[in-house]
């Protein structure tokens, strides 16, 4: 006579076949897949994760479906988050999604975030797989084993970039990966957009709305304002922030300079560089100083100055107008001779 129950100790469930034990417990069909002690899934020979069961009827999509609907829970299968509006799957035996509070919760005091994997406590809290270089404890990212320092998850693909790749894009920030800010998404150095500023960058929201409270703080505060304010301050004519024109041309370059000033034939450039622009793409660079050139054929000298560091930033800004004024000075008495030059402050 067959047996009414698992042999497992505690358990309630019906053994398959003639294991006497319940598919939780290793009874029935296993996964057909070397190292796999899944239970497999109908006639199919393999389990839900390799393959077997029914699959979602979502055009594309190889998920296994849920129940009887034909759909994986990405797609709309299964019991749907209570919440309204909501389209996310509930988690386990709870009726919400893991946004809105399904499933095991972190185990640390207070936290109400998601338990990751098999473990108690959310990523922020150690849960999760963590990444195999020695000594670090950061999240790993997908089947790297790594975290995204480290190299997991998808890279740039741009060129000699090692950096990670944002989002669902290809590419890391500073090559045009992310979410850009819609107002400058068309040229050539883009940046990107931010929640904070409703998708657009810091500058392009405070262009364009500059009555809006988050603009004036970003305007009170931002390193560029205070460097021309000393700028201000101590010279007269240093043109700020302005798309560069020329005259009898329709071009659309927009490039602009922080801080200009036209004498005689140079023009005396200062360009506020946060953090030293290391996010930047140095070949942009250059082509900014090409794309600029094809406006002033004259001669150009660039003050780079990083605000950013070590280092007093009034003992930075003092620095940097004693170089203005030296620029200045060689200019006058026609000591510049390089088309180009570039004097780059606390790099």
């Amino acid at each position: 006579m067959p047996r009414k129950k698992c042999i497992e100790e505690g358990c309630e469930k019906k053994p398959q076949g003639n294991t006497y034990k319940c598919k939780s417990h290793g009874g029935g069909e296993r996964c057909i897949i070397a190292g796999c002690d899944k239970s497999a899934r109908y006639k199919t020979y393999k389990c839900k994760a390799h393959g077997g069961g029914p699959r979602c009827i979502h055009p594309g999509c190889t998920t296994g479906a849920v129940d009887k609907t034909g759909k994986c829970i990405i797609h709309g299968g299964g019991p749907r988050c209570l919440y309204s509006e909501c389209e996310n799957g509930s988690i386990g035996k709870t009726d919400k999604c893991i946004i809105h509070g399904g499933g095991t919760r972190c185990v640390e005091h207070l936290c109400m975030k998601s338990a990751r994997n098999k473990t108690e406590r959310c990523v922020a809290h150690g849960g999760g797989r963590r990444c195999i270089e020695a000594g670090c404890s950061k999240s790993a990212v997908d089947k790297t084993g790594k975290c995204k320092a480290h190299g997991g998850g998808a890279r740039c693909i741009h060129p000699g970039c090692q950096k990670s790749a944002i989002a669902k894009t290809e590419k890391c920030t500073a090559h045009g990966g992310g979410t850009r800010c819609p107002n400058c998404i068309t040229w050539v150095d883009s940046r990107a957009g931010s929640k904070q500023y409703d998708g657009y960058c810091a500058t392009c929201f405070k262009q364009l709305f500059p009555d809006d409270e988050r603009s004036k703080v970003l305007y009170l505060h931002t390193k560029e304002i205070r460097v021309r304010n000393a700028i201000n301050e101590n010279f007269e004519g240093f043109i700020h922030d302005k798309p560069l024109y020329t005259g009898h041309c329709d071009c659309t370059m927009r490039r602009r300079i922080d801080h200009r000033k036209l004498i005689d034939a140079t023009l005396l450039c200062i360009e506020t560089d946060e953090f030293a622009h290391k996010r930047y793409d140095p070949k942009d660079e250059e082509l900014r100083y090409d794309d600029l050139f094809m406006v002033h054929s004259g001669k150009w000298i660039f003050i780079r100055f990083n605000p950013d560091g070590k280092g007093d930033m009034v003992d930075k800004l003092n620095r940097l107008i004693e170089e203005i004024h030296f620029q200045i000075m060689r200019i006058q008495h026609s000591e510049n001779t390089e088309l180009l030059e570039v004097i780059k402050l606390f790099y």
